[in-house]
């Protein structure tokens, strides 16, 4: 008696399901946050980089922290920068790429935000209220180091998934 493979007859192709590999981006809330301007258009995170790389106008980081709702002195204070210095700048003259760094880190935060509260002035509200979890500073204070940065990534990710402190 032959043994025969009922997988004999059958050629070695591999059959896979055609799938798309796309670059999933951040949303658009978050390039709604930063692409303020008709000149900045976002289609991906690439683009976001280059751009960011040549720094934001000064418009655009008004724009950002009028969005955000910071004032111009929370704005400097996050950014590292004066506030007369910034209120030197002429609208359209590009700063620095450490400042718009720190502008897409902003905007990537409060997109988050939205994210976890599920509405951006629910989320505006807590980053502006003082915490214990933040030894009794608002989170916003401590936006000038990317220490407090990642403390308050950490927080949104203990609040989302229902961890209180």
């Amino acid at each position: 008696m032959s043994h025969k493979s009922k997988y004999e007859d059958t050629p070695d192709i591999v059959s896979e399901p055609m799938v798309a590999y796309v670059v999933q981006s951040q949303g658009n809330s978050f390039y709604n946050l930063l692409g303020s301007t008709k000149s900045l258009k976002f289609s991906n995170d690439f683009d976001l980089i280059n751009i960011a790389r040549k720094g934001f106008s000064k418009r655009t980081l008004l724009a950002l922290a009028k969005k955000i709702s910071l004032n111009i002195q929370e704005l400097a204070n996050i950014l590292h920068i004066s506030e007369r210095t910034l209120q030197r700048y002429d609208d359209d003259d590009l700063i620095k790429t450490e400042y718009a760094e720190k502008a897409v880190e902003l905007a990537r935060l409060y997109t988050r935000g939205e994210e976890v509260f599920g509405s951006i002035d629910k989320f505006k509200l807590w980053v502006k209220a003082p915490s214990l979890i933040f030894n009794g500073e608002a989170p916003v204070t401590i936006l000038d180091t990317s220490a407090g940065f990642d403390l308050v990534f950490k927080e949104l990710g203990r609040i989302e998934h229902g961890i209180f402190a």
